[in-house]
């Protein structure tokens, strides 16, 4: 048995033994080195449901870093997209010409940056299914010419064991986390509104007030508002339980999009001239063809709509806009509320991520709809952000391609 694959087994005994990624990643780049070339090996997974690669992992022989782990971007459209999908490594012995040839590759900028001068990408594949790629770079260039290949898919074929072992792992720890805020929700946002229901049924039980159509047609307004809310609360909870297992399909068709949000607009007038809010829309008479899930669609500019009214003041105005940008559509939602303290703001597409601010009416928020906001996004290949400034309004705002 060669030495190499004697390192190999050695790793496998790691990952077989529960050692951790890192544990794992620390052992594989020392022990590899006398059999590959590298100055530098990064790890990266595919995320958010296909849609995003995020680093997780990198060392090199030089510091600083400046691509390490954390740093993320779509995969939609990207090189690493042809990777994942033959499942085929890739060699670029040049960086700088390749560079050149696709100036808005910011990953390749920034480890030319490092001093990288060629790279060996590898598919990190487990049961069939591409989960990532495993980066081999080098400060010298044509390292890579004479490469054998094989060997690093090897290494990569072993390493997806410890990747895809971490990802189960960790996405058992989120769903066991969802599950006990779920439960928490359940006994609080639920159990004191049912509460609310039963003690107004009480009352209708009353003859003198189930006579009085005045008082009862109040109740019963009552009733429907509490019931309604904690409707809302359950779709929100099935939504985001449906997106965490994966279940939420993303059903694509045609739509003209320029009667779709005006429809969408419309949806919302009445309910905001109820707090004096007007909602105006500033959409043109003509935007690319889209190819999107309508009611998922609707769904988000919905839930960005209802939170600028909930957060602003009477008298105010929300302004829904659309247009064409960098060949995809933006939409947005613009209100002159109260706006969202700066350090405040990352917590806004978390699940159950609520701020400092408050509703002006006294209206419920459960802290879910941007969270199933931003992944019905990502589920189109697009992105979602915000600018605020406190007393001066915010901006919540997505973009998805337009028709190819």
């Amino acid at each position: 048995m060669s030495d190499f694959h004697r390192d190999l087994l050695a790793i496998t005994a790691k990952i077989s033994r529960g050692a951790t990624l890192e544990q794992v990643f620390v052992s594989f780049y020392e022990a590899f080195k006398t059999h590959v070339p590298y100055d530098r090996i990064g790890a990266a997974i595919i995320t958010d449901n296909q849609a995003l690669v995020r680093s997780i992992w990198a060392r090199a022989e030089y510091q600083p870093l400046r691509l390490g782990p954390g740093y993320q971007a779509p995969l939609a459209g990207s090189s690493l997209q042809t990777i994942a999908e033959t499942g085929k490594p890739r060699i670029i012995n040049d960086l700088e010409a390749y560079l050149r040839e696709k100036p808005g590759s910011h990953s390749t900028s920034l480890i030319i940056k490092e001093g990288i001068r060629s790279s060996l990408t590898c598919p990190l594949v487990a049961d069939g299914k591409p989960i990532g790629f495993l980066f081999f770079s080098n400060t010298t260039p044509h390292a890579y010419e004479n490469a054998h290949v094989e060997r690093f898919l090897e290494i990569a074929e072993h390493l997806s064991l410890v990747v895809a072992r971490t990802q189960t792992l960790e996405h058992l720890r989120q769903l066991n986390e969802l599950k006990n805020k779920f439960l928490g929700i359940a006994a609080h946002d639920l159990r004191s509104p049912l509460a609310v229901v039963q003690n107004y049924i009480e009352l209708l039980e009353d003859p003198e007030i189930f006579g009085d159509a005045e008082r009862k047609k109040h109740i019963l307004g009552r009733i429907n508002a509490v019931t309604t809310r904690m409707l809302n609360l359950i779709n929100d909870l099935l939504d985001i339980s449906a997106i965490e297992s994966g279940q939420l399909k993303i059903e694509r068709q045609p739509v003209d999009l320029v009667a779709f949000l005006n429809e969408a607009l419309v949806n919302h007038v009445l309910t905001a001239r109820m707090k004096n809010i007007k909602v105006i829309g500033e959409i043109p008479s003509a935007l690319p063809g889209v190819e999107i899930d309508a009611k998922r669609i609707a769904q988000v500019i919905d839930n960005l709509i209802s939170n600028a009214v909930k957060f602003s003041p009477s008298g105010t105005t929300v302004t829904l806009r659309a247009s064409e940008e960098n060949g995809g559509i933006r939409v947005s939602v613009t209100d002159q509320g109260q706006g969202i303290p700066e350090e405040e703001q990352k917590k806004l597409f978390l699940e159950f991520g609520k701020t400092s601010v408050k509703p002006t009416d006294g209206e419920k928020s459960t802290g879910l709809g941007l969270a199933i906001v931003k992944k019905i996004i990502n589920g189109h290949s697009g992105e979602v952000g915000v600018s605020s400034q406190v007393g001066a309004g915010s901006t919540f705002h997505f973009t998805i391609p337009a028709s190819s």
